[in-house]
């Protein structure tokens, strides 16, 4: 019993570390901060729902997935990476991204545009990234269908407490006005663009090693 509960505890604090839902709150704001608080909330629980299914499907059939298409981890950690740090450049530029955002004639068109954004780059690259994929693989596949529940359990607690933290995001706006979100922005993408470029310099990393082996 000890070691289920110190083996959940470790596959929960290992999410915890990747995802990281207190760092990652800013984020959101600053991806959102132009839409209303029920297009957030809409964005937030849709990023949740995606990156849930996301690792569901990774820690089913993860292995059988990327040799089914020949894609290596280290291949999806530099394309991951390029794509948030292309996000974080344009957020440090304190414009919007085409890749992280509609465009203003998306949103006329409709509602969905605005909802884009839950899907590219919260739920995949930020969310449900590389990092995400790779611990749920390695805790689903270290035993048999208890590792795989707790796995999958961890995840689903922690997407619930990171959309906690995304809906709060409001008072946080609030407390902190405008200006504040604007300064948030532009550290955020330049934290992101660090992230995104050590993606990449773990995927080339990775790629090395992999071409060694071979």
């Amino acid at each position: 019993m000890e070691s289920f509960v110190g083996h959940a505890l470790s596959v929960f604090m290992g999410f915890f570390a990747i995802m990281n839902p207190v760092a990652n709150t800013p984020v959101f704001l600053g991806l959102t901060a132009d839409d209303s608080p029920e297009i957030r909330r809409a964005v937030a629980r849709k990023a949740m729902i995606l990156s849930f299914i996301i690792i569901l499907v990774f820690c089913a059939a993860g292995k059988l997935i990327f040799d089914l298409f020949g894609i290596t981890l280290p291949a999806f950690r530099i394309t991951g990476g390029l794509l948030v740090f292309l996000v974080g450049y344009h957020m440090l530029q304190g414009e919007h991204s085409s890749v992280q955002h509609p465009t203003d004639e998306d949103k006329a068109q409709s509602k969905d545009a605005q909802l884009e954004v839950a899907i590219s780059p919260l739920a995949l690259p930020i969310l449900a990234g590389p990092g995400t994929i790779a611990t749920a693989m390695n805790f689903a596949s270290a035993g048999g269908v208890s590792e795989f529940g707790v796995t999958i359990a961890a995840f689903f607690l922690l997407c619930l407490i990171t959309y906690a933290f995304f809906v709060s995001g409001d008072r946080f706006v609030s407390f902190i006005g405008v200006n504040g979100i604007k300064v948030i922005t532009r550290i955020m993408g330049l934290i992101l663009a660090v992230i995104g470029t050590q993606m990449v310099i773990a995927g080339i990393t990775g790629a090395i090693k992999l071409a060694q082996a071979g």
